[in-house]
C-alpha cells in the first residue's frame, strides 16, 4: 500500500483551546470490527470505522483473503464474510503498512486455515519483533518462516485442523491474547490463554457478540480465557465508539493549555483503555464524563476537559497495560506538572513503532525538560505549570504517537518547535491537525 511522504510541520504556541470535537473511531475495536465480519456468514455493517493507513491495511488484507468488503456512500462499511474456515490464498503478499496489530492478528487467523500468508511492512514494521507471537501459534502447528530476529519480512503457513492450546501469556500483550484467540476460531476443541495481568478485552467483548462460546474466569493465575473452536460467528451491525487513544492528545492538551475549556464527543471508556484518564485525574485534572452510555457493550462518554494545574505522582505500575499507548502522551503532562512524575511499568515501549521511551527521552530534553531514563519507562521533572522551552526540531522516528505527542507539547512551549515527519499520523488520526485548528480558532 501506498505511504505518505515525509512532510515536516512547525507547531507555535496556543492560546486556549474552545469548543467540541469528535475523535476518529477506536482503532483496536475497527481492526476486530472488520476481522470478525469477514469471518461471519452474511453481512455485517459498521459505522464509525477508524479510516486510517492502519485499519485500511487490515480491509485490504481481508479483501485479498476473499472478503468483500465495501465502504457506502454514507461512511457505513459493509462487510460480506466468508465463514470461519473459509479464507482464501491470497495472491500475493500482505501489505500491513505500520500496522502491528493488523500483522499480529492476522497472523493468527491464517494460522488455523489450509493458506499460506506472506506478511510484509514499511521500515518501522520490519523492525518490530513478531517472536512473541510466532511462539504460540507454531504450537498450535503454523509453520512460520520469519526473516532474522522473529521480523517481517516473514511467511505463515496455517495448518487445518489446528491444534488447541493452554498459553500463559510471559507478557501483557492484549495483540498475542488476540492472535491466539484468533487461530483459535477455526481450531476444534477448546483454546485457553491465561493472562497474569489484564489487558484490554475487546476481543473477548467482540467474539462474544459475534457469537463465539468463550468464557472467562478470575483465578489465582489470572484471567482464563476458554473459546471452543469451529465457531460459527454471526454478521452483526457495529457501531465504534470513538478511540481513547486519540482522545488522550486532545485530552492532555486541553488539560496543559491555559484557559482551555473542550469537549472530546463519544470517548470509548473500556475499563481495560481508559488508565490514562485515571492518572491524569490522580494528577488534578479537571476531566468530567457527560452522557456516559454503553454502545455496542463498551462503555463510552463525553469528556470535558478545562485547563488544571497538575502535580506529579508516581504511575501505579498496574495500571500500565490500560494506557500502554498512551505513555509518550502522558510524558508531555509530566512535563508541565509541578514536582517529578515516575512512570514506569511500560518495558512494551520498547517495541512500538520506535523506542517510545528513547524517543520521548530525547524529544523532551531538546526542548528543555528534565528526563531520566529506565529499562521499563521515564521520570519527568515538570514545569510546574510554565512553557517548557521548545525551539528545538525533534524526531518523530516514524511514530505518530511520538508526532502527535510533541504536537501537543508545541503548544504550550515558549517558542515554536518543528517536528521533523509528521506523515506517521495518519495512520491512527488523519484529521488530528485539523481537529486541533479547529480547537485553536
Amino acid at each position: 500500500m501506498p505511504h505518505p511522504l515525509p512532510r515536516s510541520l512547525e507547531i507555535s504556541p496556543s492560546g486556549p483551546l474552545t469548543g467540541s470535537v469528535t475523535v476518529p473511531g477506536d482503532k483496536s475495536i475497527s481492526h476486530r470490527s472488520l476481522m470478525l465480519s469477514a469471518l461471519a456468514v452474511g453481512e455485517s455493517r459498521i459505522e464509525g470505522l477508524l479510516e486510517g493507513e492502519d485499519v485500511l491495511a487490515t480491509a485490504a488484507a481481508m479483501r485479498a483473503m476473499g472478503t468483500d468488503i465495501e465502504r457506502g456512500a454514507d461512511g457505513v462499511w459493509l462487510v460480506n464474510g466468508v465463514g470461519v474456515g473459509g479464507l482464501l490464498q491470497p495472491g500475493e503478499a500482505l501489505d500491513m503498512g505500520n500496522s502491528g496489530t493488523s500483522t499480529r492478528l492476522l497472523m493468527g487467523l491464517v494460522s488455523s486455515h489450509p493458506i499460506t500468508a506472506t506478511f510484509i511492512g514499511d521500515a518501522s514494521l520490519s523492525k518490530r519483533p513478531m517472536g512473541r507471537v510466532i511462539e504460540p501459534l507454531s504450537r498450535m502447528g503454523a509453520d512460520i518462516t520469519a526473516s532474522p530476529g522473529g521480523r517481517l519480512p516473514l511467511m505463515v503457513r496455517g495448518l487445518c485442523p489446528a491444534v488447541p492450546i493452554e498459553y500463559t501469556l510471559p507478557v501483557a500483550s492484549a495483540q498475542v491474547k488476540s492472535a491466539i484467540l484468533l487461530a483459535g476460531l477455526n481450531t476444534p476443541g477448546i483454546t485457553r490463554v491465561i493472562e497474569p495481568v489484564a489487558t484490554r478485552d475487546h476481543s473477548e467483548r467482540m467474539l462474544r457478540g459475534f457469537g463465539a462460546e468463550l468464557s472467562v474466569e478470575v483465578t489465582n493465575r489470572g484471567r482464563i480465557i476458554s473459546l471452543t473452536g469451529e465457531a460459527e460467528l454471526k454478521p452483526q451491525s457495529i457501531v465504534v465508539p470513538g478511540d481513547p487513544s486519540s482522545a488522550a492528545f486532545l485530552v492532555v492538551a486541553a488539560s496543559i493549555v491555559p484557559g482551555s475549556d473542550v469537549l472530546v464527543a463519544n470517548v470509548g471508556l473500556n475499563p481495560t483503555r481508559a488508565g490514562l484518564f485515571e492518572v491524569l485525574r490522580m494528577m488534578g485534572a479537571d476531566i468530567t464524563e457527560e452522557n456516559p452510555r454503553i454502545v455496542g457493550g463498551e462503555p463510552v462518554a463525553d469528556l470535558r476537559v478545562r485547563h488544571a494545574a497538575l502535580r506529579a505522582v508516581d504511575v501505579p505500575h498496574h495500571l500500565a497495560p490500560s494506557m500502554i499507548d498512551e505513555y509518550p502522551v502522558l510524558f508531555v503532562a509530566a512535563a508541565f506538572a509541578e514536582g517529578r512524575t515516575v512512570a514506569r511499568g511500560a518495558h512494551e515501549l520498547r517495541v512500538k513503532e520506535s523506542d517510545r521511551i528513547v524517543a520521548m527521552a530525547e524529544a523532551l530534553g531538546a526542548c528543555g525538560v528534565q528526563t531520566e531514563e529506565f529499562e521499563d519507562g521515564l521520570a519527568i521533572q515538570g514545569s510546574g505549570g510554565e512553557p517548557i522551552a521548545g525551539g528545538a526540531t525533534i524526531a518523530s522516528k516514524l511514530d505518530h504517537r511520538i508526532a502527535m505527542s510533541m504536537v501537543v507539547a508545541g503548544l504550550a512551549a515558549k517558542t515554536a518547535l518543528v517536528i521533523d515527519d509528521v506523515s506517521p499520523i495518519a495512520t491512527s488520526y488523519p484529521n488530528f491537525l485539523e481537529t486541533l485548528d479547529a480547537l485553536r480558532r
